[in-house]
């Protein structure tokens, strides 16, 4: 059979590297044949280098088009991955910062102001402040020129897929060791290697005289110089994961072993034409002080890395006087795109004054880690972490976290092709409650449709679905999803404090279903001779309904859990996706605060608390607002945790 259906790719950031292997990946379980098309373009879902540079954006409208016996599941497959609106984490991949935008000139007395602009290399700021130390050159092993012409074509194919192969295998091994984004990363560069794309390049220069070193040179250069036409930023800085590939691979072919990033003292500045993702993906790049790159862009991998790491970097910094190459001691500010080689005693003065201070204010902030912050006027504010799955959790608890105020367990179903067994909900919740033992731990249902849908769960297509089948009613309508996670909890919460919130509440009757549920869960528990305990029951507050029910429910349940994202987009009527009304989904708006101070009104006639953790608990003007209003719980991302903490204890409640 043959099945077309158009979707429109929801991949943030479009279909990269990562999505463009999780593809392949998701297509090998068919045994249809599968192709998106895109203005007039076809690609094969076997190939990465295919679905790179068909070049598609997160909003194109394309066309899935399968052949074969289950096209029909396979097309439903395919399309749950590019229209799920997954974000980081649900990608599995680490932060990606964004790239800092370029700096206005200032005259502040801030490195980069007018004294210093002519000593100043320029290139793309990478972020993370200033930086200053020895140069170290990084250099890759120089290849030796390739035979052109091949001896033997079945020898040279040969010796082509086995070093493909090597390769491949040897980032898997580095993926394997790492975690997070870099791993993903590192698969995603493996997974080229395997590629068909690539392997049929190569193959057919090899058949039409070649030898397997030139082939691979050549194939390589012109999937790369393709990657660099294209027009998205993204897209053409996949060229470097190719040209990192290719050489890899002509090293191993060679007999050479790659230079590793490793080796490169503690505290140096490093110095290289380009890092590739390969290089920086299996080392801890903050034994560095700074890197410096002739080329790249802040949107490749290894400056995504360097980011989340936090070194100071600046890329693609033009050097025609071989400066760079010479110097001995390298300052940079990372912020502002500027590179001193040999920095006279000026600006090396004014570099270390920089970064002793980011030391200081960081030092200072670190001292708050322990603290339990009250306002001046002495009300006690817990400042939770919004964690996404549990290899967050030690993150949290550097930055001082006071338990969790939202674990959005619909990360445990996300990014996978089968539904997470009750044992592995358990231990997951288990890990999070013994991670934090003084503390309450959140923990949110599993709230799904919109724009969060699950590959392992079919959901009907609903033209509404910010206003459709999601959150709780998803999971009172489907128990088979529901009761395992109940379960779960209730064998979780004997390990620590634990409270579970509902998302999407409109009424009673939805906390009554759910209680009903959880005591049959309970029961049937006990039954089978588990343990079980009791947790603490809440809602999260996300739409008017449940705003204007308020009072009601707060004789339901012991907290209530703001989610600002969500009761702002339906308080004022606009889609916190669509930025053409940006202006409109704001905290801030009156309507909006009106909404959140008749919620804590009715919780505190109730005798409940009540906390934020949507975006705006992390904002510090916000906060104010929301802890005036009778808010005392904030959670955010654990890189906000200890600036709002300092934040707080500024504030008196009006």
């Amino acid at each position: 059979m043959e099945i077309q259906r158009a979707v429109r790719v929801a991949v943030p950031g479009g279909i990269h590297a990562r999505p463009a292997a999780e593809i392949v990946k998701l297509s090998k379980g068919y045994n249809s044949e599968l192709f998106l098309e895109y203005q007039g373009k076809s690609a094969t879902t076997r190939s990465s280098f295919k679905l790179i540079l068909l070049s598609l954006k997160e909003g194109a409208d394309i066309t899935i088009r399968a052949i074969g016996e289950d096209a029909d599941r396979a097309v439903d497959d395919i399309a749950g991955f590019l229209e799920a609106r997954q974000d980081n984490h649900a990608q599995g991949a680490a932060e990606e910062p964004a790239p800092p935008s370029a700096p206005a000139d200032c005259a502040d007395g801030r490195l980069g102001a007018a004294l210093h602009l002519d000593r100043a290399m320029t290139g793309i700021a990478g972020g993370s402040g200033v930086a200053i130390g020895p140069a170290f050159q990084f250099r890759q092993p120089v290849l030796a020129p390739f035979p052109p012409v091949a001896a033997d074509v079945d020898t040279e194919i040969r010796a082509a897929m086995e070093a493909m192969q090597h390769v491949g295998q040897s980032l898997r091994r580095q993926a394997a060791a790492a975690s997070g984004g870099t791993a993903e990363v590192l698969n995603a560069i493996a997974e080229l290697s395997a590629d068909p794309e690539w392997h049929a390049r190569i193959v057919g220069l090899i058949r039409s005289g070649r030898s397997a070193g030139a082939a691979i040179l050549t194939a390589g250069k012109d999937l790369a110089e393709e990657l660099a036409a294209l027009e998205d930023t993204y897209a053409r800085a996949r060229s470097e994961d190719i040209a990192s590939l290719t050489r890899l691979t002509a090293l191993q072919l060679q007999g050479k072993q790659p230079i590793s990033l490793n080796e490169v003292p503690t505290g140096s500045i490093l110095v290289a034409d380009e890092i590739s993702a390969a290089e920086a993906g299996g080392t801890d790049l903050s034994r560095l002080a700074g890197i410096v790159t002739r080329h790249g862009s802040a949107a490749s991998h290894a400056a995504i890395l360097a980011r989340a790491a936090g070194v100071p970097a600046v890329f693609g910094v033009a050097d025609p006087l071989a400066l760079l190459e010479g110097a001995r001691e390298i300052a940079l500010d990372g912020d502002r795109g500027q590179v001193f080689p040999n920095p006279d005693a000026s600006v090396r003065a004014e570099i270390i004054e920089q970064r002793d201070r980011a030391k200081a204010e960081a030092l200072a902030l670190q001292a708050l880690v322990g603290v339990a912050p009250r306002t001046k006027d002495g009300v006690a504010i817990t400042v939770a972490a919004n964690l996404g799955s549990v290899e967050e959790i030690a993150q949290a608890k550097a930055a001082g976290a006071m338990g969790v105020g939202l674990f959005r367990t619909e990360f445990l179903f996300m990014n996978r092709n089968d539904l997470p067994t009750e044992e592995e909900q358990f231990l997951a919740y288990q890990r999070l409650l013994q991670a934090f033992p003084e503390h309450p731990v959140i923990i949110r249902t599993l709230d799904i449709g919109a724009d969060k849908p699950v590959r392992s769960i079919a959901l009907p297509r609903e033209d509404n679905p910010f206003l459709g089948l999601r959150g709780i009613r998803l999971c009172l309508a489907r128990p088979e999803l529901f009761k395992p996670q109940l379960r779960a909890l209730l064998r979780a919460a004997p390990f620590g404090r634990l409270h579970v919130m509902l998302p999407m509440v409109t009424g009673t009757s939805e906390i009554d279903a759910t209680v009903a549920m959880i005591d049959e869960c309970r029961r049937a528990l006990i039954d089978e001779g588990k343990d079980v305990a009791p947790f603490v029951l809440g809602i999260m507050v996300e739409t008017p309904a449940a705003v204007f029910a308020a009072q009601t429910l707060a004789r339901k349940v012991k907290f209530f859990s703001i989610g600002t994202n969500d009761l702002t987009q339906y308080v004022m009527a606009a889609d916190r996706l669509n930025p053409g009304v940006a202006d409109l989904c704001r905290v801030d708006q009156p309507a909006v605060l009106s909404a959140i101070r008749m919620v804590c009104t009715a919780a505190e006639q109730a005798g409940i608390w009540v906390g934020v953790c949507g975006e705006a608990a992390s904002d510090a003007s916000v906060a104010q607002q929301l802890i005036s209003a009778g808010v005392t719980e904030l959670s955010m991302s654990p890189a906000s945790i200890l600036k709002m903490k300092n934040a707080i204890s500024g504030h008196v409640r009006e």
